[in-house]
């Protein structure tokens, strides 16, 4: 049932395979930040941040065809390179999968002993409203 979620994870933790410090780890977060996309304008409500991060942090989450879609976006390199590493993994799959399958990776490349308190905080954040998310949609799919 995880299969898909289990082997994103794992290409995740191939992406970091040259990082040696927690420097690099740095870097290598800040890079996925440079590739998140923009949110439309219109999507970035109250609603739709993220409470409890550093940074102005929004998701924007959608249903299709059964999986549950991601997108998040965040004014700080930082937060929005932590934002890809769990929409990498988390965002195409089932919401029971978002509920069920655990982000691993980011224990195994000890990403949250990198990170600042604050950080830690908003990553935590990050992904229980991504679970809050998959939650409600999981809820509406099966009534």
């Amino acid at each position: 049932m995880f299969e898909s979620c289990l082997a994103k994870q794992r290409h995740v933790v191939e992406l970091f395979s040259d990082c040696h410090s927690d420097d690099d780890k740095y870097q290598k977060i800040i890079q996925l930040g440079k590739r998140q996309a923009k949110l439309d304008p219109a999507l970035k409500t109250e609603k739709n941040r993220v409470q409890g991060c550093q940074s102005q942090m929004y998701m924007h989450t959608w249903l299709e065809d059964g999986k549950i879609f991601f997108e998040t976006e965040s004014d700080a390199l930082i937060s929005a390179g932590l934002g890809m590493l769990l929409q990498l993994v988390f965002s195409g799959e089932t919401p029971e999968t978002v509920l069920k399958c655990t982000p691993q990776h980011i224990d195994e490349l000890g990403i949250r002993q990198a990170l600042t308190p604050g950080r830690s905080n908003g990553l935590a954040s990050l992904y229980l409203r991504m679970k809050q998310e998959a939650l409600q949609m999981y809820m509406q799919m099966n009534r």
